[in-house]
């Protein structure tokens, strides 16, 4: 058995998507929608018998691999090692190797390396006590320490990269990674003009979701002339307080959050997620006992955070700082999670109590808790901010709150909860709910413009491997896949309608072979739809009898029997039409070409053929 098998029949597929995707059972399938594209009815189907899933939406399918690649956007490798780690599965030479000729990979195991230096440095080394008397004057216990891997790197030049460089990873991975930072005359084979990008900083790695670390954050230590941009015999500047791993192929800030990969499984089960700004906020919310705290890291929340995020809770309670920077930056993250439909709630934390979580946890823990409990519905927290201070009774100043508010309302995809928020301007400003609609029209219009001047210079999306070209699949194509994705769920339909059969399309069909196989079984006396997944195998494809498989289960499982054979008996006549239709078309062109080229031979035997049609 090969390992790929060997890792598919320990991972059941739908077990798999169901962290991704909620799945409602479906007769011997699971449906739920897809995370794929937007959509509002279930059209993403699993079955976990043949290990496959199907999108009837958008097209894309596959098995646990291939959805993997596609919802993590990691390489086949990657995915490899991943499923495999999680199946317990020790992986061949042949694919070890494969996996290690993979950069991601090597910059994964750099940074688990690297990680695992920066924290024995900070419990084993005697120069690293005064971090270690910093955290723990920051109120973090041993065990919290350890849970978080907590570290530290002395301040000097190129201690990392030397441990790293003489544990065998090269000089080009260790600067690919970002912990290494290449200097202009630098000598690869001297090692020499090569320095560590973090230095005299206390160390938070960064986990993706899965627990692998992909990045660093270094806090420094003592606040001097610069420990990361500073270069020998050159004047220094004062450091940033914080510095992170730059971008690399592993790490993207707009696509990783601080401590969801630990926070996940709470965030589910209380179907909350509280969202806070530093990682030290993070950390302190955790070993306080409230485990669904995550953070963005410092930056407003992206589109691909919040898809995150919705994998677990479509309920966001977030805490930002108070002054004007804070509140713009939370601002621009409420938007896209607004737009996508997520419940966000303000926290506000009392006066007095503390500036950011952790300090709150500090002065009095129950009075975070209880903030976070009482959090604020962000549209009310948002009408209330663009009211204060506002004198009403100005028609120009009541325009400009109600722009501020409608540009709010228009991001809200639900249409009961735009209405309930439109009312509740129009109480407070004295507006009639049709002058608000009005202007909220206009609203959408600007914005719908801007997208559109956005999307027309942004550049095209990369269409997916999973993905038909949409052109390919035509009107008669998805009439015969209805048809065949019937009699596979039903075969012995097959020999009630065998005469009706529109077999000239069927042989024609782009998977004829497939209706060929289906043909001779059935007079076989033996129609099996597994002898038929056996032979319809290709390799990096999805199977087409599993496909047609889930489309059978999923157009056909809420009728009955009787209802299927007058469903499959229309199908036939569609087919036909649509078949002949199509040649007609076809032979009209083909006659055009032989009058142009002379060939009356040809036109006589077509206009012959065009004429059997014309009589079907």
């Amino acid at each position: 058995m090969s390992d790929v098998q060997a890792i598919k029949d320990k991972i059941d597929v739908a077990d798999l998507i169901g962290e991704y995707v909620q799945l409602k059972p479906s007769g011997v399938n699971k449906k739920g929608l897809c995370p794929f594209h937007h959509e509002k009815s279930p059209s993403f189907m699993v079955n976990s018998e043949r290990q496959s899933w199907h999108c009837f939406g958008c097209a894309k399918g596959g098995d646990i691999f291939s959805f993997v690649q596609e919802i993590e956007g990691m390489e086949f490798v990657e995915a490899l090692k991943y499923l495999a780690n999680r199946a317990g599965i020790q992986l061949d030479n042949n694919f070890r190797s494969e996996i290690n000729s993979s950069q991601k990979n090597r910059l994964k195991e750099i940074n688990k390396e690297a990680a695992r230096f920066f924290y024995n440095f900070l419990i084993k080394m005697p120069g690293a006590k005064p971090a270690l008397d910093y955290l723990v004057k920051r109120g973090l216990k041993e065990e919290t320490i350890d849970e978080w891997q907590i570290g530290f790197i002395p301040d000097q030049w190129d201690l990392l990269t030397q441990y790293l460089f003489k544990k065998g990873f090269s000089i080009d991975d260790l600067v690919a990674s970002g912990l290494t930072i290449k200097c202009e005359d630098a000598n690869v084979q001297t090692g020499r003009g090569f320095w560590d990008r973090f230095r005299g900083r206390i160390m938070f790695p960064i986990w993706d979701i899965h627990g692998e670390v992909v990045g660093f954050t270094g806090r420094i230590l003592v606040e001097k002339p610069d420990s990361a941009k500073a270069t020998p015999g050159k004047e220094n500047f004062t450091p940033g307080k914080y510095i992170n791993t730059p971008q690399t192929v592993i790490y993207d800030k707009s696509r990783v959050i601080f401590g969801l990969n630990k926070a996940k499984q709470e965030i589910k089960t209380k179907d909350l997620v509280v969202m806070v700004e530093g990682q030290m906020d993070v950390i302190a919310c955790h070993q306080a006992g409230m485990k669904n705290v995550a953070a963005s890291s410092g930056t407003a929340l992206t589109e691909q955070q919040i898809k995150l995020l919705q994998r677990y809770s479509a309920n966001l309670n977030l805490s930002f700082d108070a002054d004007e920077a804070g509140q713009n930056a939370a601002k621009r993250g409420i938007d896209v999670a607004l737009s996508m439909g997520m419940n966000v709630k303000v926290i506000k934390i009392p006066e007095g109590a503390g500036k950011d979580p952790d300090e709150c946890l500090k002065k009095n823990s129950a009075i975070w808790f209880q903030a976070v409990n009482n959090a604020q519905a962000v549209m009310e927290w948002f009408l209330e901010k663009v009211l204060y201070g506002q004198d009403l009774s100005n028609p120009r100043l009541k325009q400009i709150v109600a722009n501020k508010f409608l540009s709010q309302i228009v991001l809200i995809p639900y249409a009961v909860e735009r209405d309930h928020w439109l009312k509740q301007l129009s109480e407070r400003l004295g507006v009639e709910v049709s002058v608000l609609r009005e202007d909220q029209e206009k609203i959408k219009t600007k914005i719908k413009i801007k997208a559109e001047v956005v999307g027309s210079n942004s550049e095209e999306k990369k269409v997916s491997i999973l993905s038909p070209i949409a052109s390919e699949e035509t009107r008669l194509d998805i009439l015969i896949e209805n048809l065949v994705a019937g009699l596979l769920r039903y075969p012995k339909l097959y020999s009630e309608l065998a005469d009706k059969m529109p077999e000239a399309a069927l042989f024609a069909w782009r998977y004829g072979g497939l209706y060929n196989e289906l043909k001779k079984q059935y007079n076989g006396g033996n129609l099996e739809a597994n002898k038929l997944r056996d032979l319809s195998i290709l390799e990096n494809q999805e199977n087409i009898v599993d496909v047609l498989m889930l489309k059978g289960e999923w157009e056909f499982s809420v009728i009955s029997e009787l209802e299927v054979k007058k469903e499959l008996e229309n199908l036939c006549e569609r087919i036909k039409e649509e078949w002949v239709r199509n040649r007609r078309h076809e032979m009209q062109t083909e006659i055009e070409k032989a009058e142009k080229a002379g060939d009356t031979f040809k036109v006589k035997s077509l206009l012959g053929e065009f004429e059997e049609l014309n009589i079907k």
